[in-house]
């Protein structure tokens, strides 16, 4: 085995160096005897496995699903969808974009591109669309993520008398005016074109949702 190890560069974990010393040995020894004495031996995998990046977490706050599939508003301001998505610029640098778009009529009510996608980027899109109500309250919808479960945002949507629905885990046919927003904006007015620093990318979005709503693009 340490032959084996060291000819190989200690990439092999338990498993690969049973196959190896079984095809050289001619023999069939068990993978739990070869981990049991590469352990004793001290010799293990140089390669480590990736480390799980996302964490479950426990929801602080979860909503009903009051949109339930009905898209139409009859005026502004009425339906709210809202999500965040993921744009990459430079070599492999990456930005995230917070919406909320209104049912009404696909327009952006606000958005915020930041380069981390966390409960500061949210909060900051939510807040700026609150500040555009004049006596309306809207209902707004969004998907389970973090952001959207946290009491931070429970909190602005419960000061702004607005009413807060929520797809079911695995069930996001309702965030599909969000989805389909995504993907028309990044196939028509995102792909086509490459960003190499963020303000590039910013400066594209900001003409984007000034001039054009969803129906605009879709319409092209």
């Amino acid at each position: 085995m340490k032959v084996i190890h060291k000819k190989v560069e200690g990439i092999y974990g338990y498993r690969r160096m049973t196959i190896n010393i079984n095809r050289k040995t001619e023999n069939n020894f068990n993978g739990k005897r070869i981990y049991r004495l590469m352990d004793i031996a001290g010799i293990q995998s140089v390669i480590r496995r990736k480390k799980q990046q996302n964490k479950r977490t426990n929801p602080q706050h979860v909503a009903d699903n009051r949109l339930n599939r009905k898209f139409e508003a009859e005026k502004p301001n009425e339906k709210w969808g809202t999500d965040v998505t993921e744009f990459k610029y430079g070599s492999s640098k990456k930005a995230y974009l917070s919406a909320i778009l209104d049912l009404y009529d696909g327009s952006i009510v606000s958005y915020v591109l930041g380069h981390s996608n966390n409960n500061k980027l949210v909060f900051k899109t939510v807040d700026q669309a609150i500040n555009l109500l004049d006596g309306e309250h809207p209902l707004i919808h969004s998907d389970r993520g973090f952001q959207y479960t946290s009491q931070g945002f429970k909190r602005r949507i419960d000061n702004a008398e607005m009413t807060h629905s929520m797809s079911r885990v695995g069930k996001c046919i309702d965030n599909g005016p969000m989805e389909s927003f995504w993907g028309t904006l990044k196939c028509e007015k995102y792909y086509i074109h490459k960003y190499e620093t963020f303000e590039d990318l910013s400066k594209q979005l900001m003409n984007i949702f000034t001039f054009i709503t969803m129906k605009d693009i879709k319409n092209d």
